[in-house]
């Protein structure tokens, strides 16, 4: 069981995270550290005193919105799990946690997954949620045309 004091630290993480400007600029397949939190049971979680975890944007919903699946450096296997290469490092991304989240969670930009990555994620998490397909939208070549 996780300490009541964890849960009040990620609170007042959370204060000031909400009181934060919202001016960044991001895009599909960027990574970037976002103040997840302090979540409960099985959801992923940040670490530190940001509560941070690596988050790849899988879609830019607006300025201030994305789905994003959090992702570590823990090497996973199986259907919820999809891992590749970010510079030089072993990545996984954790399909089952994908969420939406505000712009307001970002630390700072690591970098961008590359095309080929980027497609294998969206046709795993299509899998994973018994899409036949993915959407035309999520593909990367749409990125930019419909938001700017």
């Amino acid at each position: 069981m996780i300490d009541d004091n964890i849960f009040n630290q990620w609170n007042e993480v959370k204060k000031v995270l909400n009181k934060k400007e919202r001016n960044h600029f991001f895009k599909e397949g960027q990574i970037w550290w976002c103040s997840i939190g302090q979540n409960i049971g099985s959801e992923s979680y940040g670490k530190g005193e940001k509560f941070a975890r690596p988050i790849l944007i899988i879609k830019r919903l607006s300025a201030e919105l994305f789905i994003g699946i959090p992702l570590t450096s823990k090497i996973k296997t199986g259907s919820w799990f999809v891992s590749f290469k970010h510079r030089d490092k072993d990545v996984t991304c954790m399909l089952h946690q994908i969420r939406m989240f505000d712009v307001k969670r970002f630390s700072n930009h690591i970098g961008q997954i590359d095309n080929e990555d980027f497609e294998n994620v969206l046709e795993s998490l299509g899998q994973l949620l018994g899409l036949k397909n993915i959407h035309p939208s999520l593909r990367r070549e749409s990125v930019g045309k419909s938001q700017k």
